[in-house]
Parts: C-alpha cells; sequence; structure tokens
C-alpha cells in the first residue's frame, strides 16, 4: 500500500503550486509522484530546480520548464520526500544520494513541504542509516573521523562506505557517501553540528527545522502535520 500512499502525498502537494512559482523538485521514489501529479496540471509560468539529475531527467521528459540555482536563487516551494520524519519534522534525508543538492534547494526555498508514506513517520531518529556525504579524496580517513564522532554520541558501528553492484556510489557532485546505523539519534543537532565540523565532510542526512508542512500520504487521502 506504499506506492498508493506516496501517490496520495505527491497528488496533494502538486494542489500546493499555484501558477508562476519557482519550485524546488525533490529526489526519490516519493518525490517523483509529486513531479508526475505537478507535470499533469499544467501550469503556466513554473519554474523548476530538481535536486538531482534523475529528477531532471523526470522532469524534462514531462514537459516541465527546467531551471538552476544559478538562475533562480530563490524558490516559493520545495517538496520532496525523506526517509525518516522525526519529532518536530525533524528529518533524515539522502537515501537516494542527493542529499548535498536537496540541502541547496530546500535552504534556498521560502517554504518546504516534505511528503512521505506512514511508515516513514517515526519517534525516534536513527532507525534508518543516516547518509553522510564525503569527499572521495582521502575518505577512509574521513571515514575514521566519523566514527570518532559517532562513538562519542554512544554510537557503537562505524559508517560504511555505500556501494552497489556497480562500486562504490557516487553522487551527483562526484563525492561519496558512508551510511551511519545509528540505532537512534537522541540529540540530532549536536549530531549535525558535530558531523559539520570534520574536515571531508561535505553533508549530512539531517534535515532539522527545514520543513514547514508534512503530507503523509495514506491509504485513502493525506495527513498533515506541522512542526
Amino acid at each position: 500500500m506504499s506506492d498508493i500512499q506516496k501517490r496520495n502525498a505527491g497528488e496533494a502537494a502538486a494542489l500546493r503550486v499555484d501558477a508562476g512559482m519557482k519550485v524546488g523538485l525533490g529526489t526519490g521514489s516519493t518525490a517523483a509522484w509529486f513531479v508526475r501529479a505537478l507535470a499533469a496540471r499544467n501550469l503556466p509560468d513554473l519554474r523548476c530546480v530538481p535536486t538531482s539529475e534523475a529528477t531532471a531527467d523526470l522532469a524534462r521528459e514531462l514537459g516541465l520548464t527546467l531551471s538552476t540555482l544559478e538562475d533562480t536563487p530563490r524558490l516559493d516551494l520545495t517538496v520532496d520526500g525523506a526517509d525518516e520524519i522525526g519529532p518536530g519534522l525533524a528529518l533524515i534525508k539522502g537515501g537516494g544520494a542527493a542529499l548535498l543538492r536537496e540541502k541547496l534547494v530546500w535552504e534556498a526555498s521560502d517554504r518546504c513541504i516534505v511528503i512521505a508514506d506512514a511508515a516513514k513517520v517515526v519517534t525516534t531518529l536513527g532507525a534508518f542509516a543516516l547518509p553522510i556525504e564525503v569527499v572521495a579524496f582521502g575518505h577512509k580517513t574521513t571515514g575514521n573521523r566519523i566514527a570518532d564522532v559517532l562513538s562519542d554520541h554512544e554510537i557503537s558501528q562505524p559508517a560504511r562506505l555505500r556501494q552497489a553492484e556497480r562500486g562504490i556510489v557516487r553522487t551527483d557532485g562526484g563525492n561519496v557517501i558512508y551510511d551511519a546505523r545509528c540505532g537512534a539519534i537522541h540529540d540530532p543537532s549536536r549530531l549535525a553540528d558535530d558531523l559539520k565540523l570534520i574536515t571531508g565532510v561535505v553533508e549530512h542526512g539531517l534535515f532539522l527545522d527545514l520543513a514547514d508542512e508534512a503530507i503523509i500520504g495514506q491509504d485513502i487521502g493525506v495527513e498533515t502535520r506541522a512542526p
């Protein structure tokens, strides 16, 4: 039923977009439903900034007008998915390895809506492995530094380099991803700050104080939540 819930969330979010708006397009399976629903509305004068090459390809195929943050530095709205939605709409994102571009687009937006199926809502962040985007050069050394920070947060497992059948996963920016299986993140703000202080860490998947609203898909309709 998660596909139905994702579709319901994406279609509900598309109704929040008006003609002439500048819109950030998220990455992932739920965000793809939003992109499809937005294109189907055929609103005039939209400018869309995608958060990944995959989203750009989908949006282009559907006839949406694309832009970049260089040409459109301020956006009215960004709609994107999440891997976990915790209390206060604190999020874990980056399962699709687009977290850096996603966060850049989110922070350029006047309003951000997170969309997800009901299973993504949690009482404590951390069951989903936290993605950490790392510069490829010397990444093993950076991984050791990440392990030290995680240990300081009572997270015993070191972060692991993400790999797929084709080899090491690379982001659109050429970086690599380390996934930290935290179990539970008891102080997301402190962990976010500590990770950003590590030389070699480009960005992490903790999206805190960024979402203005959550649209949670149900089997019938949606539920909305505020921070």
